[in-house]
């Protein structure tokens, strides 16, 4: 018990030391941003040195398609790696003499390749893929390695005898893994769109160059840093290819959000009569606070999607997690420093403006709207749950998966060869399963294979192809439909369920169904069983520290119920765009297809730490007023009058930022910026302005209860800081 009590003294110790660093920061700045430089360009170079770049690696532990895997590299290495497929089309066909000697001469050098074990011709009188029309074949190269451990050079050696065979009468495009793998990309001109839309947001909000610039000096800054250690940690982990401009997003958004809000706070003490120095230490104590808290619960939320066994997914998490904290670090100590470098213009125009000439929170907008809101709160609760259960609907339709290279740009040589592929051979060709028979000989094989050609939903099955040993053999499975359909997980699950292991009854056989398109199910299959213990344990932990914070059990619960909502639109509308195709042209979608299979986990960890930080922000201030008028409806309007020109500003620089990447190629990318930028507008606007106003109205005292019993076990922490809130409530009244 007395370390409870011991509770309150550490706090304003915490308080002190961020007050006294704020102002050492603002006192000390050309050391501070010295230190950053010098930390920034050791990070840049060593990043540079040991960089290994993003892969595309999509391994599952435990997983049956890494368990064919395992089979294959220990009794069949030659066929454990990936393809690339050569996929040629003729429009005078591929006999025409010129156009197959060209063909001829690119198979016989691809087996020359260095990786490559072995090249289907097309024109080989067994097993050769050419299309009915005789104007499509395919060259199959196969690969000692999986995708992402083919060295670039020799997956670039295949791309240059493509270039070179490619002639006016001949088209030539590549497709499969291999390929597919080559095809990263780092951030693009969606930051540079970012940065200048928060630049026209954050103009309109403070009218002034200084404070405008500020939060974006900050927040690039962190990001460039932030950069330099992600890709420092890929010369020890395997960091997805997604991870850059997943990074880039958060890193830009949740950067200038942090800094402009210790900006605004540093405003508004000039405003109210404090020195630079002073202002700077309380905004650093009062709002930077705010901040560590809010970034905490995003870092936690990200690194716990370690905890979901999909080290592909861990890793981004933990990517992800590194920028943001590498951006609340930049908010906390660099920004500061550029306070003291260019805060005195704002210092000389708080001189000139007075805190009376601010106008009082009771004469705006905001103020009459949340006093709108406290005369009807029924009408405005039940307006904002139509909006966000109507946004959801969509949501119980969400199909995980992975989207194949039939969503990808037609600018990309994969998405030519899918197109190719599919309208010769039918779209199954694009994504063929694996099915590796463990113990069977050449004659179980030959029987198996016919079992499993006489399932519905194959639309051909490969010879068997037995290994030197006798004991393990392949067949290549065609499904009838696209590797991203429902259809082909379904044949899946029924190869593993009904048809191998009837087939292979009292055999003693071990089959296992394999292949980039089980791969893609098998991870699928991962996340979608694991969601509600990664839920479970993002929302356990955020109502723990709302608890704690605000010393109340029903502002944590409304805020999980909340975030909830927000994030059920968000996801609703992400499956009505790119599942259902609503409006998927406007974001370059292409064709529909299932949820990227990890877009969930991610978008919840990320918003929901956003939308904490909404709410911390938010109540806190509604806290602060209510501790000094003891009137829920007053305090109720006043918090939302002083935070809500704050919070939409930031949600709209957060909005504009995560739109820019909807016009990013990867597909993956686009929904994560659709789906985070729906979800700030609901919670920023719905949510924050609306439907927390009204239910706070509604629950009146019984906002601040907390039980006897566990009032004497929580600790007593000020997210604000006691002392500066109330300076600031007495100012303000």
């Amino acid at each position: 018990m007395q370390r409870s009590k011991d509770w309150p003294e550490l706090m304003n110790q915490t308080r002190s030391t961020l007050d006294r660093w704020g102002r050492f920061a603002y006192r000390k700045r050309w050391y501070v941003i010295a230190t950053w430089l010098v930390a920034g360009a050791i990070l840049g170079l060593t990043a540079r040195a040991i960089s290994q770049g993003t892969s595309a690696t999509l391994t599952l532990p435990g997983a049956e398609s890494q368990e064919a895997v395992d089979v294959l590299q220990a009794s069949f290495p030659e066929r454990s790696g990936d393809y690339a497929d050569v996929v040629f089309y003729a429009a005078g066909g591929i006999d025409q003499p010129d156009t197959r000697a060209a063909i001829e001469k690119l198979t016989a050098d691809a087996q020359t390749v260095p990786g490559v074990v072995a090249v289907s011709s097309p024109f080989a009188p067994v097993g050769g893929l050419v299309s009915p029309d005789r104007t499509v074949a395919i060259a199959r190269v196969q690969y000692s390695l999986g995708a992402d451990d083919v060295p670039a050079e020799d997956a670039l050696a295949l791309e240059t005898l493509a270039e070179e065979a490619r002639s006016d009468a001949l088209a030539v495009e590549l497709g499969g893994p291999v390929p597919a793998a080559q095809e990263r990309e780092g951030p693009n001109e969606s930051t540079v769109l970012g940065v200048i839309a928060a630049l026209a947001i954050l103009y309109i909000l403070f009218r002034a160059f200084t404070p405008t610039v500020l939060p974006i000096a900050s927040a690039m800054s962190g990001l460039a840093t932030g950069f330099a250690v992600i890709f420092a940690m890929t010369a020890a982990i395997d960091l997805n290819k997604f991870a850059p401009n997943i990074s880039a997003m958060l890193g830009l958004g949740v950067g200038i959000d942090y800094s402009l809000f210790i900006v605004a706070r540093f405003r508004e003490n000039v405003f109210a009569g404090h020195d630079g120095e002073s202002a700077a230490g309380i905004a650093i104590a009062t709002a930077g606070k705010s901040v560590a808290f809010a970034g905490g619960v995003v870092i936690v939320s990200l690194l716990g999607l370690g905890l979901m066994g999909i080290p592909f997914v861990g890793w981004l998490g933990v990517a992800a997690a590194a920028i943001v904290a590498v951006a609340v670090l930049a908010a906390l100590t660099l920004l500061p420093a550029f306070l003291g470098v260019a805060g005195g213009a704002i210092v000389r125009a708080g001189r000139r403006r007075s805190k009376a000439n601010e106008g009082r929170h009771e004469d705006t907008g905001w103020y009459r709207l949340g006093h709108a809101i406290m005369r009807r709160p029924y009408v405005f609760l039940g307006l904002s749950s139509v909006i966000l259960v109507v946004l959801a609907i969509p949501l119980f339709d969400m199909r995980l998966g992975s989207a194949d290279a039939g969503n990808n740009p037609t600018s990309t040589t994969t998405r030519r060869a899918y197109d190719y592929v599919a309208g010769a051979f039918g779209p199954g060709m694009n994504g063929p399963l694996q099915v590796v028979l463990s113990g069977a000989s050449a004659e179980e094989a030959a029987g198996i294979r016919e079992a499993v050609a006489a399932a519905p939903g194959v639309q051909s099955v490969s010879q068997p192809l037995v290994n030197a040993a006798g004991d393990t053999a392949v067949l290549s499975v065609i499904p009838a439909t696209s590797p991203q359909s429902a259809e082909t997980a379904d044949l899946v699950h029924l190869l593993r369920d009904d048809v191998l292991p009837g087939a292979t009854d009292g055999s003693g056989i071990e089959t296992y169904v394999g292949g980039a398109t089980a791969r893609g199910i098998d991870i699928a299959d991962r996340i979608g069983g694991r969601l509600p213990l990664f839920f479970s344990l993002v929302i356990g932990i955020s109502f723990l520290l709302l608890v704690v914070v605000f010393r109340s059990l029903m502002i944590p619960l409304k805020a999980a119920l909340m975030n909830l909502l927000s994030i059920g639109a968000a996801y609703g509308v992400v499956v009505a765009v790119f599942q259902w195709g609503w409006g998927g042209s406007l974001v370059g979608a292409g064709s529909t297809g299932p949820i990227e299979s990890f877009l969930p986990m991610m978008l919840f960890a990320v918003l929901f730490g956003l939308s904490m930080d909404y709410e911390v922000f938010l109540v806190s201030r509604i806290h602060e007023e209510y501790l000094a008028s003891r009137d829920n409806a007053v305090s109720v309007a006043r918090g939302l009058a002083s935070t809500a020109s704050v919070i939409t500003a930031a949600a709209a620089i957060m909005i504009v930022v995560f739109l820019s990447f909807v016009m990013n190629d990867q597909r993956v990318v686009k929904e994560f910026g659709l789906g985070l930028a729906v979800a700030v507008l609901v919670d920023a606007t719905v949510v924050r302005l609306l439907l927390v106003p009204a239910t706070m109205e509604l629950m009146g005292d019984w906002n601040w209860w907390l039980p006897g019993w566990l009032e004497r076990l929580v600790p007593r922490i000020s997210i604000e800081g006691a002392e500066h809130a109330a300076e600031e409530t007495v100012a303000g009244h």
